[in-house]
């Protein structure tokens, strides 16, 4: 039974490109804000997002073959 499922290819590329453009047109404000690293941050995560299943629960399910 599976759980969480699979974005489609497209989209995940048009989340990655609505990633990439809120990124670019938010530079200039966020270069002089203190909080753009929690900005970037999101984006990030949102970026990495490629199905339903929370991304650090498949970042911690990845990372858990190089311990054992």
């Amino acid at each position: 039974m599976d759980l969480y499922k699979a974005y489609p290819l497209h989209r995940i590329v048009l989340r990655r490109i609505a990633v990439a453009v809120v990124g670019i047109i938010a530079l200039p404000v966020m270069l002089f804000r203190s909080d753009r690293a929690k900005f970037y941050s999101y984006l990030h995560r949102v970026w990495s997002k490629t199905s339903s299943q929370p991304v650090w629960m498949a970042q911690t399910e990845a990372a858990g073959c190089d311990f054992y």
